[in-house]
């Protein structure tokens, strides 16, 4: 069997220790989306559905140290790029991605979805290279707002994403802005708390499509859409904001064999020992 080249996709991020935001959501995300995910942790945190109880953040030396060393062998397609720990850290990942033509893929992480801040004004201050450096950017509403709205933002970036999850109504609207005119996504908005990690699992969806060389309205189609399944397949876990179904209710593994299988293959068999 000849197994395609995946896309390489270098996310700079924190890590969510309940699994359902950050590095794990990116990873899974990229994952389902045929991409090869590969990571530069700015921070860790102790964080579960209810909230974040600390964060620490990655020394810069040390998170630079993870980007060169992936880069430097494997490689990358595009880069996605979550919560960053510290304002030095910010500038120093700008100066890298100064230097390379690669497609990134900006999140301005300031919130989590359970209302604990995860940046500072200095690295918010900071954030303007970003802006100026990203293919897109994916602010929601009140990251929006701290970035100094959208008439400012649209003239520090090259494309927009205006994300209405944190709007009001039930139908939710994403636009995305460009240069050339506005793009529009309505869906109905879905009664669940499992949204935590959505900004995250969108940003690193878009990357992997960008990656792949997608066009930047078809990677958000497709970003918006797996975004829309992973929260319908959502396992309620938690007490708070719990995580989506990246999964979307599969079993992946089953699936594959399945699929390669010359000879016929039973899933059900296959479950009824290992699932």
């Amino acid at each position: 069997m000849t197994v395609p080249t995946p896309s390489r996709i270098l996310i700079v991020a924190g890590s969510d220790s309940g699994g359902g935001a950050g590095i794990q959501a990116d990873i899974k995300t990229v994952a389902m989306l045929g991409g090869h995910p590969m990571t530069a942790i700015t921070a860790i945190t102790a964080q579960n559905t209810l909230g974040v109880q600390a964060v620490h953040p990655v020394p810069t030396d040390m998170v630079m140290a993870q980007i060169d060393s992936v880069l430097s062998d494997i490689g990358a397609d595009a880069v996605k790029i979550g919560m960053i720990g510290s304002a030095e850290t910010a500038h120093a990942l700008a100066d890298r991605l100064e230097t390379l033509e690669l497609p990134v893929v900006f999140d301005p992480v300031m919130i989590a979805t359970s209302g604990s801040v995860l940046a500072d004004a200095d690295v918010i201050a900071a954030f303007r290279r970003f802006l100026a450096l990203a293919a897109l950017t994916t602010p929601n509403l009140p990251e929006l707002a701290a970035l100094g709205g959208e008439a400012v933002v649209r003239h520090q970036t090259r494309a927009l994403l205006v994300k209405g999850g944190h709007g009001e109504g039930p139908v939710i609207e994403d636009r995305l802005v460009e240069p050339g005119g506005e793009q529009r996504w309505q869906h109905p908005r879905l009664d669940t708390n499992s949204t935590h990690g959505t900004g995250c699992t969108l940003a690193s969806a878009i990357a992997t499509g960008l990656g792949q060389g997608l066009p930047l309205a078809d990677s958000v189609d497709r970003a918006i859409a797996f975004v829309q399944a992973a929260l319908a397949a959502a396992p309620g876990l938690g007490q708070g904001h719990g995580p989506m179904g990246h999964g979307l209710g599969m079993v992946p593994f089953y699936h594959l064999l399945a699929a390669i299988s010359r000879e016929g293959w039973n899933a059900a068999a296959f479950a009824a020992r290992w699932g």
